[in-house]
């Protein structure tokens, strides 16, 4: 009997997280499969970089060379570089279990986001700098034992060239999205803190000579324009 009685809230757990599991998944794929010419990927990168270059904002040999004279904060800069599926997983599972309208909000913003980012993958393929840049160090490739090498395999099932805009600066632009809105009416000053996130995932890209500044700019774009697509989305779902 109590197995039964709990089925509901069973049932609400795996429509919550399945359907986001599952096009999380596809995703994967999807963006494994798009944007895989190397030709015009490094195309894009050159014409990227002279854009910084007009703009004086082609720092990402300075960052990646300041890094790698500063040894102790390597290992620390390739885990946080993967530390964003954790944060994002408890994001999703704190908001569901404490605040469940930022919950549905979120969750729109996060598959609008995976939605609209795979037409750019497929039109604009980007090298990162540690594969265009001479003279740079490829930080994860060389720090990180489990799956460093495999960034720089070209026959493994990954996408090399989706540097822009940058994933794991507009995952962690969400999450501190999702803590900010749950947090900032009751506790502003914690709120204000979320944003500390995505500010060091910018140091750790550019630094590890992962992703431009301009991919940076890009993942801005990419998540307002998500989160405007999530508010309009659940303006239509209320009606």
């Amino acid at each position: 009997m109590a197995l039964r009685s709990r089925l509901p809230e069973v049932r609400a757990v795996v429509v919550a997280f399945g359907g986001v599991a599952v096009w999380l998944w596809l995703f994967t794929r999807l963006h494994n499969a798009l944007g895989k010419d190397p030709a015009s990927a490094f195309a894009h990168a050159r014409t990227l970089r002279a854009v910084e270059r007009t703009l004086h904002v082609d720092v990402e040999p300075a960052a990646n060379q300041w890094l790698t004279g500063h040894p102790d904060l390597i290992q620390p800069a390739v885990i946080y570089y993967r530390s964003y599926y954790v944060v994002v997983f408890g994001v999703l599972v704190w908001t569901y279990l404490r605040h469940s309208e930022v919950f549905r909000r979120m969750r729109r913003a996060l598959v609008a986001m995976t939605i609209l980012v795979l037409p750019v993958f497929w039109a604009l393929p980007m090298a990162p700098p540690r594969l265009v840049l001479p003279g740079v160090v490829d930080i994860v490739a060389e720090y990180d034992p489990l799956w460093g090498p495999a960034t720089r395999d070209p026959n493994d099932d990954h996408n090399h060239f989706s540097a822009m805009p940058s994933l794991h600066v507009a995952w962690s632009l969400w999450c501190a999205y999702a803590v900010w809105s749950a947090l900032r009416v009751r506790r502003p000053r914690w709120a204000l803190l979320a944003w500390l996130f995505p500010v060091l995932m910018i140091v750790v890209v550019v630094t590890t000579a992962n992703h431009y500044v301009l991919d940076v700019v890009g993942s801005f774009v990419l998540v307002t324009c998500s989160v405007g697509v999530a508010w309009r989305w659940g303006r239509v779902v209320d009606r």
